[in-house]
């Protein structure tokens, strides 16, 4: 087994490289004890999300770029100096045992290089002593902070702060199976402290994240992880009785079994997604909570037209998006997005909105989402589309967010949900 410290600076280390963090990280843990994972998790999450800050450190220690061969040592160095910041580790360990691992990883000629770095960030005394740039302090790329000053300043701070944060927790009672009251009652059963969301039916907030095999009633379906934000696309929709509704961008298929879990009734939920592999979760998911949506291959750009025939009633389009809204349960996004991805992606969604609208029934609803607080992923999108096509646009109202042009804005919030986007699309009658 390798230690939890050189796996973590390897992970980091690709993917400063280019390489995404979650098709890494489920095979890199195997290599660590099953006592040291914590450790990797937390040295490998909590890195990623401080990243721009803790280059800028190491930019004013190391006066020489280290090559790419070498970004395993970057990332070790930046894990190091995570610990010095962040974790309660004694400062004389985290040298110590970056040190050892710096000779795991067979890298002895790095060795001082670390030591010395560690020990000049110890002399600076504190973190404001060290010159770093305003993005930099905010842990934020420098074109994601300008973008995202210019389109919400005021809020800047706050969304720079709840990527820098640990998620919490939150979970999605299955009302097929179980009541929020009567779930909440079995987690104090088993020890677990949590307490409902006010404006979410079924939505239940951890005090402390937990493994899923800890939840009572997990493998039987009684609950699920869903984020609050996630949790509103079902009460925006409003599932009716004998309904046809496509989830089109489906997978995991949190929100197409959510869809059923509040409208059994439903004549049929059909999920689907672009990604053979990916449907494989939907059909794992949907086993597990005792659901039965029909799962299909396709792409919402180019639906099959056996697939629209004789249409829906309403459509989710859970678009790809830069997922900006969610950096801090995706790091790596600090380190691979790119303000050029931000027009590909409007691309791609606009393209798969112009795809779903002939699959629409007149009278029919399509809610378009994103985990983007960009506009260009967001009401830019929904404004081109409008231009091209004769859609009536239904205000959304939610306790927390900002009104846009086009939808409504969730904020992604440290201790609360992510952020989400929302446009509510219909297509006028006959």
């Amino acid at each position: 087994m390798s230690s939890a410290r050189q796996v973590a600076a390897d992970i980091i280390g690709r993917v400063l490289n280019g390489e995404s963090l979650n098709q890494l990280l489920p095979a890199a843990l195997d290599a660590v004890a099953d006592g040291q994972r914590p450790l990797c998790q937390e040295l490998v999450y909590g890195t990623l999300r401080e990243w721009p800050m803790l280059q800028g450190i190491i930019d004013r220690f190391v006066k020489k770029p280290l090559r790419k061969k070498d970004h395993d040592v970057l990332a070790l160095l930046g894990s190091a100096l995570y610990e010095f910041t962040q974790l309660s580790t004694p400062k004389h360990a985290v040298v110590s045992e970056t040190v050892n691992t710096v000779r795991l990883m067979k890298k002895q000629w790095a060795s001082g290089l670390v030591n010395g770095v560690l020990r000049s960030f110890q002399r600076a005394e504190s973190l404001s002593a060290i010159d770093l740039a305003p993005a930099q302090r905010r842990a934020l790329p420098s074109w994601l902070d300008t973008v995202i000053g210019q389109e919400y300043n005021d809020h800047l701070e706050a969304i720079a702060e709840a990527s820098r944060h640990r998620p919490p927790m939150t979970l999605r009672v299955n009302q097929i199976h179980s009541e929020r009251d009567a779930y909440l009652s079995l987690l104090t059963d088993a020890g677990l402290s949590a307490h409902p969301l006010d404006h979410l039916c079924n939505g239940i907030t951890l005090q402390q994240p937990v493994d899923v095999t800890a939840l009572p009633g997990f493998s039987d379906g009684l609950v699920s992880v869903q984020d609050g934000a996630a949790q509103r696309v079902v009460d925006l929709i409003n599932p009716q009785p004998g309904e046809r509704i496509l989830d089109a961008c489906a997978a995991p298929g949190g929100k197409a079994c959510h869809l059923l879990e509040r409208q059994p009734g439903l004549k049929e939920l059909v999920a689907c997604d672009a990604s053979p592999s990916r449907l494989q979760r939907i059909v794992e998911n949907s086993k597990r909570l005792g659901l039965n949506p029909t799962v299909v291959e396709a792409d919402a750009r180019a639906l099959p037209a056996n697939l629209s025939s004789p249409g829906f009633d309403a459509i989710l389009a859970d678009v790809p998006c830069s997922a900006t809204g969610v950096m801090r349960r995706n790091p790596d996004i600090k380190i691979l997005r790119r303000a050029a991805d931000i027009s590909q992606f409007a691309e791609q969604q606009l393209a798969i909105l112009q795809g779903l609208w002939p699959a629409l029934k007149p009278g029919g609803r399509l809610l378009y989402v994103t985990c983007s607080i960009l506009d260009a992923e967001n009401d830019g999108v929904v404004k081109a589309f409008t231009q091209q096509h004769n859609v009536d646009i239904t205000p959304i109202v939610m306790e927390r967010g900002i009104a846009r042009d086009c939808g409504w804005q969730v904020m992604p919030e440290a201790e609360g949900g992510d952020g989400l986007y929302f446009s509510l699309l219909c297509k006028p009658a006959d």
